[in-house]
């Protein structure tokens, strides 16, 4: 496979993310920790399922504790703390602290072997930023408050740790996507955990919440999770953190498609600008393209 495969193989777990808000608002009144719970343990079943005719892929839990720790602590510890975030701030500013993840992703990926950090990463992670920015804040603006401290500390957790994974992951290439299963199965049952100790079960109240909590479960916090280890352990994981800025402005443009949402000028101006970073961070991998078509002609 190459890394251009690769890259455009975990950017469909952006555009899956682009759903989370849609199939989460038509869940319900489902509590976070139950529909988690829910969610992740769908999606581990989409990996246990396809051993039935690949039934040696079930070697892939046998791992170390360490490879454990980094796949269960980054797929239930970034919504542990994406929750408790929310939980403790306004989502506009938690929302835009946690979504601070692409931008570290691309900063960090400068310490792996073999990859090296250029101005234009920086910038067009910057510019996604400011598009998110937009999206996040509706173009109004926002003001930290020392009382949502708690909250805002777990939104930067919470990018921490998902940027940390996603770079970290690099480092354990030789470790097969289907032990991502493993990581969704053992993160629904601390999520069950967690509902049971914070939270009143809730269940969704007609076949249209079961079908976006199914939905939930089978892409963003389901299938998401094993394009985006393919992305990040064989792609380039420079341009997927850029393009990762592309889930807020394509969540927002389906929300306003279902009814859930406003056309506004600032989701118009960050859509130009996250589309423009990703290109500008993608430069080098789009130039390479063109060079190999160029030759193949």
């Amino acid at each position: 496979m190459s890394k251009a495969t690769a890259t455009l193989i975990g950017f469909t777990a952006v555009l899956m993310w682009a759903l989370l808000a849609l199939f989460t608002a038509a869940s319900g009144r489902v509590p976070p920790f139950q529909l988690l719970a829910l969610t992740m343990g769908l999606g581990g079943l989409i990996g246990v399922a396809s051993w039935a005719w690949r039934p040696g892929a079930a070697r892939a839990l046998v791992q170390p504790w360490p490879v454990w720790l980094l796949g269960v602590g980054g797929l239930f510890g970034y919504h542990f703390f994406y929750y408790t975030a929310l939980r403790n701030a306004p989502p506009v500013e938690a929302g835009l602290i946690a979504y601070l993840w692409p931008l570290l992703i691309v900063v960090f990926s400068a310490l792996l072997p073999g990859e090296r950090l250029r101005w234009f990463h920086i910038a067009g992670s910057l510019l996604g930023l400011f598009g998110t920015a937009l999206i996040v804040t509706g173009g109004r603006g926002f003001a930290f408050n020392a009382e949502y401290t708690t909250g805002y500390l777990a939104a930067a957790v919470c990018a921490l740790t998902w940027s940390t994974y996603s770079v970290v992951s690099r480092r354990f290439a030789s470790v097969p996507t289907d032990a991502v299963a493993g990581f969704c199965l053992a993160g629904a049952i601390l999520s069950a955990l967690c509902h049971v100790v914070f939270e009143e079960t809730v269940w969704p109240a007609d076949a249209g919440e079961w079908l976006a909590v199914a939905g939930l479960g089978l892409m963003p916090v389901g299938a998401a999770f094993y394009v985006w280890d393919i992305g990040v352990k064989k792609g380039d994981i420079q341009v997927l953190g850029a393009a990762s800025y592309a889930a807020p402005p394509l969540s927002t443009l389906i929300l306003i498609a279902f009814g859930f949402g406003q056309a506004t000028w600032p989701v118009v101006i960050a859509c130009l600008a996250i589309t423009g970073g990703a290109a500008l961070a993608a430069k080098d991998m789009l130039k390479r393209r063109s060079a190999v078509r160029a030759a193949q002609q």
